[in-house]
């Protein structure tokens, strides 16, 4: 992939990550459209920030396919999806009893964003992460949002407050959004569009690559915050393909 393609501008905010990274993603894929369009359009969470489930929701609303790899398992009991990792026909009724069953307003509005991803036409899958499952999309010239731990990550404090305030102390894990935008498969690195400038890794720029391996575990901690999952979008037919190897199956 060439990542010189996928262009991300920075985040106005602390929280507005996640549409930053859709915004580069339909970017890509040759839709341009104003930045705030999409941070206006997305449904954010109270407390800030949203959910991968939420940014699919408006991509398959604007005609894109979209299906999300989810290694979440305080939403998902691994038994809800089969050997093949595609969610079984009872996986929304599942949701539905965990949402009775479990006193937790966020778990209970993650399972519902669910459901209505599903519901949009969205695909559920629950597979090993892998290198080879982000190769496999980043072999065909296909981005994926990352759903994450930025703590993790960037190797950074934990943060507390509002502000986002540093404190390795009395500070939580925090989640976060990239967009993973290429592979190196002899140096096992990957390259990242990051949003949040500056960061840690790289402090003056929006671009840099990392060990897949660190990749993979800040994907999996990112179930401390509700994320922990791989989202790809493709253009879908009736819309038209313009960047990309996406007409395999996914």
């Amino acid at each position: 992939m060439d990542k010189a393609r996928l262009e991300i501008q920075s985040q106005p905010n602390d929280t507005t990550c996640g549409p930053t990274c859709l915004h580069a993603v339909y970017g890509y894929y040759d839709e341009l459209l104003p930045l705030q369009q999409v941070i206006d359009e997305t449904t954010s969470l109270s407390e800030g920030g949203t959910l991968g489930s939420l940014l699919g929701q408006h991509a398959l609303a604007r005609g894109y396919d979209a299906t999300i790899y989810t290694f979440n398992v305080r939403v998902f009991d691994p038994t809800w999806f089969d050997e093949y990792g595609h969610g079984r026909p009872e996986l929304h009724d599942k949701l539905d009893e965990q949402i009775l069953a479990k006193n937790n307003a966020r778990l209970q509005y993650a399972c519902r964003a669910y459901q209505e991803f599903l519901d949009a036409g969205g695909q559920l899958r629950m597979k090993d992460l892998t290198r080879g499952l982000i190769r496999q999309y980043l072999n065909r010239s296909i981005p994926i949002i990352a759903g994450l731990s930025s703590t993790f990550l960037y190797r950074a404090k934990r943060e507390i407050g509002p502000q986002c305030t540093p404190d390795d102390i009395n500070g939580l894990p925090t989640g976060h959004f990239v967009v993973l935008c290429g592979y190196n498969r002899n140096t096992k690195m990957v390259s990242v569009a990051d949003p949040y400038l500056p960061n840690p890794i790289a402090p003056s720029d929006n671009y840099y690559v990392v060990d897949v391996d660190r990749v993979v575990c800040a994907i999996l901690l990112g179930a401390l915050t509700y994320d922990a999952n791989l989202m790809i979008l493709t253009p879908s037919k009736h819309k038209g393909l313009t960047r990309g190897d996406t007409h395999r199956r996914q």
